[in-house]
């Protein structure tokens, strides 16, 4: 191996690749020039200057994430991916960043223009349980009888949904979320059901401007621990490193400052 070739190898090692969708914004937004900007990628710069890392985003879509993270086509998955217990059988999850909930967003123009369970946050544990959850469900269940519901394929979200709801709802699963609210506001779908921080993004926009939240804002120990980093499970030295950053910046208040600017609250854990 020449000198030229062992330099090539050093840098290439000391790259790390993070890889975003680029669609779920504010968390990841692919700007007009083809960059990536948004909650997820202004907090991996800091983290990334903080670790001394040569950091290189890409995009990668959605349903693509896990497998290219495996394959070695990227280091790390940052896509406001949940921690879960079936998710950590395969891959390792930093320290969580954030801690988000989600919600129901319906069209004012379409079938169903509200939904029981306004004003309150259900907190909900790993089975679906928790104060006022039978209640609260059971009316939900009862308003989707017969109604189409959308939500983004293979996350947390859809097996909540699927878990709860296939059984009296035609669920329907979209590749992005901005897909889901595409079809809410035709009328192709009666209710989404997302991330309560991407919902408020997506409703100031003027494609949206009939849909709305309705019902609970559902959040606990049903999405898991939070939001965090993804890495193959090999990478322990690379998750420490994370690690550690992500807890000086949560510490110093760089975590608040970026979730306030960019989902207009504090979601820190």
């Amino acid at each position: 191996m020449t000198v030229a070739t062992i330099a090539a190898a050093a840098a290439r090692a000391e790259t790390v690749t993070i890889a975003f969708e680029g669609a779920y914004e504010p968390w990841n937004i692919t700007t007009p020039e083809g960059a990536l900007d948004g909650f997820e990628p202004e907090l991996a710069k800091v983290l990334c200057e903080r670790a001394k890392l040569d950091c290189k985003f890409v995009a990668q879509d959605w349903d693509g994430m896990f497998t290219g993270l495996q394959a070695g086509k990227f280091d790390v998955v940052m896509d406001g991916v949940n921690i879960t217990a079936e998710r950590k059988k395969q891959i390792a999850f930093s320290v969580p960043y954030v801690n988000t909930p989600a919600a129901f967003v319906v069209s004012s123009l379409g079938a169903v223009t509200d939904l029981p369970g306004k004003d309150i946050k259900l907190k909900l544990d790993e089975h679906d349980k928790g104060p006022q959850s039978d209640e609260v469900l059971g009316k939900l269940r009862e308003a989707l009888q017969g109604k189409t519901i959308g939500v983004q394929i293979s996350t947390v979200y859809s097996e909540f949904i699927n878990r709860n709801f296939s059984d009296v709802a035609t669920v329907r699963e979209y590749k992005t979320p901005p897909e889901h609210d595409l079809d809410l506001a035709a009328g192709r779908i009666d209710v989404s059901f997302d991330d309560a921080t991407y919902f408020t993004s997506a409703l100031s926009k003027p494609d949206n401007a009939d849909l709305k939240f309705a019902g609970p804002e559902i959040g606990g120990a049903i999405w898991g621990g939070g939001q965090a980093l993804c890495f193959r499970l090999a990478d322990t030295e690379l998750k420490a490193k994370f690690d550690e950053v992500i807890k000086g910046a949560l510490a110093d208040g760089t975590v608040k400052r970026l979730s306030e600017k960019w989902f207009k609250r504090d979601v820190t854990p």
